[in-house]
C-alpha cells in the first residue's frame, strides 16, 4: 500500500510513512486541544496605579504627588544610579570654530588640545596619549584609529584637525 502511494507522491516509501506519521500527530493535537482539553486559564488582572502616579511625577504631566513621599525619592536616585547622571552634569557643546584645519600636532598634543576634538572626551584623549608613549611617535593619522573608542566615523570627523610632525 505505502509503495502503490509513494510511487503516486513521487517520496519514497520512508518519507511517506514520516509525512503520514506528522500528519496523524497534528490531528490527534489538534483533536485534544479542541475537544479534551478543558482550558480554564484565569486572566489576571494588574493595578498600574503606582506606576503611573509615577510616571506623571517624572513627566510633570500630573501635579498630584506627596512630595513627602520616600518611594518617589528612592526611585529619582535609582534612576540618577542607572544613568550615572549627576545633578551638576551638564552637556556642554564643543566649540569646534577655536579649531582650524591642521592645528593640533598629534605628536605633541596634550589632553586639553585633544578633548577640544569632536567626539574626544578626557578618558579617549589619555587613551591616545597611552597609546603615544607606548608606541612612540604617530607616523600616520591612521594609526589613531586603534585607539579603543575611535572608530572610522569618529576618525572622519577629527583626522582634518590634526596633524603629525
Amino acid at each position: 500500500m505505502f509503495e502503490k502511494l509513494s510511487k503516486k507522491i513521487g517520496f519514497t516509501e520512508t518519507e511517506t510513512m514520516v509525512i503520514l506519521f506528522l500528519t496523524g500527530l497534528f490531528i490527534l493535537g489538534f483533536v485534544y486541544v479542541e475537544f479534551i482539553k478543558n482550558d480554564t486559564t484565569e486572566y489576571k488582572h494588574f493595578d498600574y496605579t503606582e506606576q503611573d502616579s509615577l510616571f506623571a511625577y517624572y513627566s510633570n504631566i500630573n501635579p498630584e504627588f506627596d512630595l513627602d513621599d520616600p518611594r518617589l525619592d528612592s526611585n529619582l536616585e535609582i534612576k540618577r544610579q542607572v544613568l550615572e547622571l549627576s545633578d551638576t552634569f551638564a552637556y556642554v557643546k564643543k566649540d569646534l570654530s577655536s579649531l582650524t584645519e591642521k592645528s593640533i600636532n598629534l605628536n605633541t598634543a596634550g589632553i586639553n588640545e585633544l578633548v577640544k576634538l569632536p567626539g574626544i572626551g578626557e578618558k579617549t584623549a589619555g587613551k591616545i596619549i597611552q597609546l603615544r608613549s607606548e608606541r612612540g611617535k604617530f607616523k600616520r593619522l591612521e594609526e589613531l584609529m586603534d585607539v579603543r573608542g575611535i572608530g572610522e566615523v569618529k576618525f572622519n570627523k577629527i583626522k582634518k584637525f590634526l596633524y603629525i610632525e
